[in-house]
């Protein structure tokens, strides 16, 4: 992933010592005195001969169109920031209350049809126009490097508001799955002591991210009312730790054809830090290719991957037919059905690549067997996939005993590894208690390509697909996934997201409840195809559109 810190003279969570408020760090006088708690400042910008105080910034929030706020939200000078702390430029003010839940707010006005733009407006209308971005104009890694940046000058120069604010700092993003993965890429990458946690507004079509830490998969209303509504659950959430994993592909140099990633028409948000390292990276090795990159929710590779990326493509060609979310998951569930009638369209994985996992830190690569029939394999991180399916579940007792298995824990260092045959496969997930192949849980694992296997194949990151050329005289194509850190979520109730520290973890269901809807080996698969395929216990009535399936 990329380095978007550089340049930042100190970690932007560091205490610096604050100097006298009239004298600057090297004894001489100050030229901007440090505002202080409803005291006049003879720097501030004045407006019809009145200080430019917080209080007189914020009188339209108080009394004018925007109203009052939400007993739920407080007032909305709890989430609002001056100019001066967002813009580096701009004069300093007088600032009479401290927020409580500062936050910057960043939105993809192309995500949700028409939603991004609405809320945009929104939101501007209720905060500080500077503390709301448009993703599609300015990247999240240059407006949090220059706000961190601005922190620690105005630290430098005692300014005691903008240590709070930095403190209590909370950042929205509202987006796709992809656009989430962006932004938690670029705070992870910023390497703060305290990074600002994310609340995350579903404006995307699976929407796995927001529904695994309570913030629902349905796009939300973009009236004002409901935009104060969300900011008062931001106010009350709690934080919660997730794990992020670290993603490296390299393969030797070819002689002829391309290597780089093929995205659908435009280079999705996940991928912009999916990228070939630099020269002087110490990934980077003579004569190979090497991509590095990052994910937090989930990594797959082949047919869910694959028709993740028609339905994209699709969707950016005729971007006027896609404008509704149910709509968008009925042609998503037509083209995994196409593909399950189709199996010749995709293939298994083991014809594809060797795969190796390290289960715990420090243990030995162990090959991992793939069952034939699998066409996905998915690396799952969190407890939502494909719109708010759990592909993982929650293992029986006796599988925990027998194969070591646990509940899946979103910051324990451990990767839940489900495989897939097809998109029927996938329909057992709707049954109670439903999951896929459970194949492993690892700390590391490792996708070894068979030379010459196919010319290319396809792989996804936290919603984003790509295709990846394979080169056809290479047998050395890696791509290896291993624990990185921690980024700091907000999760609000309910929250399917569970931690290890969690005084509740989840229980484990009875041996029969669990046997009941797996199908963990092939003589339960050649049986499960009976019933899943195309028999007419399991046939959707004619009666039940398919656009109204999630």
């Amino acid at each position: 992933m990329r380095s978007n810190a550089s340049g930042c003279s100190s970690a932007g969570g560091e205490q610096l010592p604050a100097p006298s408020n009239d004298r600057n760090s090297n004894g001489g006088p100050n030229p901007h005195p440090v505002p202080v708690l409803g005291e006049p400042n003879p720097h501030q910008r004045t407006r019809g001969g009145r200080p430019d105080s917080w209080d007189s910034r914020m009188e339209l929030h108080r009394n004018g169109t925007n109203g009052s706020c939400h007993s739920s939200c407080g007032p909305l000078t709890d989430y609002y920031i001056p100019d001066y702390i967002l813009k580096p430029d701009s004069e300093r003010v007088t600032v009479d209350s401290v927020p409580c839940c500062p936050v910057v707010v960043f939105i993809n006005s192309k995500s949700g049809g028409q939603l991004g733009s609405s809320l945009i407006k929104t939101y501007r209308e209720l905060l500080n126009e500077a503390q709301v971005f448009d993703l599609s104009e300015k990247a999240p890694d240059k407006v949090l490097h220059r706000l961190y940046c601005n922190f620690e000058k105005l630290k430098s120069n005692g300014d005691l508001i903008a240590t709070q604010i930095q403190k209590s700092l909370r950042l929205i993003v509202a987006g796709g799955d992809g656009t989430a993965s962006w932004l938690l890429g670029v705070v992870s990458d910023l390497k703060l002591s305290h990074p600002p946690p994310v609340a995350t507004v579903p404006l995307g079509t699976g929407n796995n991210l927001p529904f695994s830490f309570g913030w629902g998969k349905k796009n939300p209303a973009t009236d004002q009312a409901a935009v104060k509504s969300f900011l008062g659950q931001v106010k009350g959430a709690r934080e919660m730790n997730i794990d992020s994993w670290h993603i490296i592909m390299r393969m030797r140099i070819p002689q002829e054809g391309p290597c780089d990633p093929i995205a659908p028409l435009d280079l999705p948000h996940s991928l912009h830090a999916f990228h070939r390292v630099s020269a002087c990276d110490s990934l980077n090795l003579e004569g190979y290719h090497t991509f590095r990159g990052g994910f937090w929710n989930y990594f797959s590779l082949g047919m869910d991957a694959q028709v993740s990326y028609e339905f994209h493509s699709e969707r950016k060609r005729n971007p006027e037919k896609f404008r509704h979310q149910l709509r968008n998951q009925g042609t998503y569930a037509k083209l995994g059905f196409k593909h399950s009638l189709n199996h010749l369209s995709s293939r298994n994985i083991s014809q594809l690549a060797k795969v190796k996992i390290m289960k715990r830190p420090g243990s030995q690569w162990e090959e991992l067997k793939i069952p034939r029939s699998i066409q996905s394999v998915i690396c799952l991180n969190l407890p939502s996939f494909s719109g708010g399916l759990n592909p993982w579940g929650t293992p029986s007792s006796r599988k925990v005993q027998d194969r070591d298995l646990t509940a899946p824990y979103v910051d324990d260092g451990l990767i839940e590894v489900v495989g897939f045959r097809d998109a029927w496969h996938g329909l057992i997930l709707l049954a109670p208690n439903g999951h896929g192949t459970r194949l492993a849980q690892a700390h590391r694992i490792r996708f070894e390509f068979h030379k010459g296997a196919a010319e290319h194949t396809f792989m996804r990151i936290d919603g984003e697909p790509w295709k990846q050329p394979l080169p056809k005289e290479d047998d050395t194509v890696v791509v290896e996934i291993s624990n990185l850190r921690q980024v700091a979520m907000l999760a609000n109730d309910p929250c399917r997201s569970k931690s290890v520290n969690d005084p509740s973890p989840p229980s484990c269901h009875s041996y029969e409840d669990d046997e009941s809807n797996s199908l963990e080996d092939e003589d339960e698969w050649e049986d499960g195809r009976k019933k899943f395929g195309a028999a007419a216990t399991f046939k959707i009535p004619d009666e039940v559109d398919i656009a109204h399936l999630s």
